[in-house]
């Protein structure tokens, strides 16, 4: 088997931090990839996450120690001195665990392969958020959990076993039945080794087909010009996300779905052209293949892509993306009770006129309700979505906040 080239390697899987806010997904994600995903400046200064974060980070093992200290994210075994092999690189998809924030982790979990579900040793077992994420979880298809007790360096032991047993008790309740708990210290990076072990026998490489048409979820959407960069040296918009089938390569024609909203309120589809493509730490690719997360340097307008202006739509080669449509047909699949409140109330069915929050993809809508039959409702969008048949819809409602009601599928 040739030698990987770890240099200009593409992540091959997207793991999702989940779970309630101050749990320390943020602390995690740095601890095993040595970047703090929180770099927006409110995120800094609030010590929250409020935006999607995003990090990679490459699982390797040591071929002379014993497990599970063999594994690691150092590519030199600090006991041995000898270089160890890469298993795969991964990217991480850390979302936001403040209530308010639910749409942007929703937006998250489009684009996870798996996740790791974060709950903090010190506090009671579940918090609203941690059931609501594993909801959502659960919604977006995210089949594959590892949980992480984490934390554990602020309670003793005692507390730590009682804290373990709620966790489980939490989790074989769930769908999630059956899943590994770790205790771990993201702070002190303690027990990480047998985290990377666990998580590379629980959360797989999914396969996808590089032979179909080209399909990108937009997470993110920047623009890299400094300041002051004079008219000739501006270089084309970025859009960031993950594919799920096909590949990409430079120089190639795409097509952006939903596209540009226009003066008129319509939405236009975006045509340009792939200007380079990269995966993170300053690796270059040629060719771009599904999983993982990249950025596509484009030829559009900077000014487009600035503050993720571009985050939602769909990119692929021009006339294979389903057309975007400013209404929608579901089967709604309600939850029980509204998981992401203290007093879990049962959740009523939607009603004609309701208005509700849609998440479709990255694609973050709002719809208002025009036909009820049955569990099959018919509403108009606010903002068009570009979706299949049969593509899950997640469906939240405002009750105080924008909450977790169920989800639908696309007719």
């Amino acid at each position: 088997m040739p030698k990987k080239d770890e240099k200009n390697l593409q992540a091959e899987v997207n793991l999702g931090l989940i779970g309630h806010v101050d749990h320390g997904k943020s602390t995690l994600v740095e601890a095993l990839a040595g970047v703090f995903p929180d770099t927006y400046e409110e995120e800094l200064r609030r010590g929250i996450s409020i935006y999607l974060g995003y990090a990679n980070a490459d699982f390797r093992k040591c071929p002379s120690c014993e497990e599970p200290e063999c594994y690691t994210t150092e590519k030199t075994c600090p006991i041995h001195k000898k270089p160890t092999k890469l298993l795969r690189r991964v990217s991480f998809v850390d979302a936001p665990g403040h209530e308010r924030l639910m749409a942007t982790m929703l937006t998250g979990a489009a684009i996870m392969d798996g996740a790791i579900l974060v709950i903090a040793a010190n506090e009671p077992v579940p918090q609203a958020q941690t059931r609501e994420h594993l909801a959502a979880a659960e919604i977006s298809d995210v089949n594959h959990i590892v949980v992480t007790q984490n934390k554990i360096e602020l309670v003793n032991r005692e507390a730590v076993a009682n804290n373990y047993q709620s966790i489980k008790d939490f989790i074989d309740a769930s769908y999630a039945k059956g899943t590994p708990i770790i205790p771990i210290s993201a702070m002190h990076k303690a027990n990480l080794d047998v985290l990377i072990k666990v998580i590379e026998e629980t959360i797989p490489t999914p396969k996808r087909d590089p032979s179909l048409p080209v399909e990108m979820y937009v997470a993110r959407s920047f623009d890299t010009n400094r300041p002051g960069t004079r008219p000739k040296k501006l270089v084309g918009g970025v859009v960031g996300g993950t594919m799920t089938q096909g590949e990409l390569k430079v120089e190639d024609e795409i097509e952006i779905v939903p596209g540009l909203r226009s003066s008129g309120g319509t939405y236009d589809p975006l045509i340009t052209e792939v200007v380079s493509l990269s995966a993170g730490g300053g690796s270059r690719l040629k060719v771009a293949k599904p999983g993982g997360l990249i950025g596509v340097q484009t030829l559009l307008d900077p000014a487009l892509t600035k503050r993720n202006r571009m985050v939602g739509n769909l990119v692929g080669k021009p006339g294979t993306l389903p057309p975007a449509q400013d209404s929608m047909v579901l089967e709604v699949h309600l939850l029980e009770r509204l998981v992401g409140s203290a007093k879990m109330q049962k959740i009523k069915k939607i009603e004609h006129k309701e208005t509700l929050m849609l998440n479709a993809g990255t694609t973050i809508t709002v719809g208002d309700v025009t036909s009820v039959r049955n569990d099959t409702i018919e509403l108009t969008l606010r903002r068009p979505v570009a979706t299949r048949s049969g593509d899950r819809v997640a469906i939240s409602r405002q009750i105080e906040r924008w909450s977790l009601i169920g989800y639908g599928v696309s007719q």
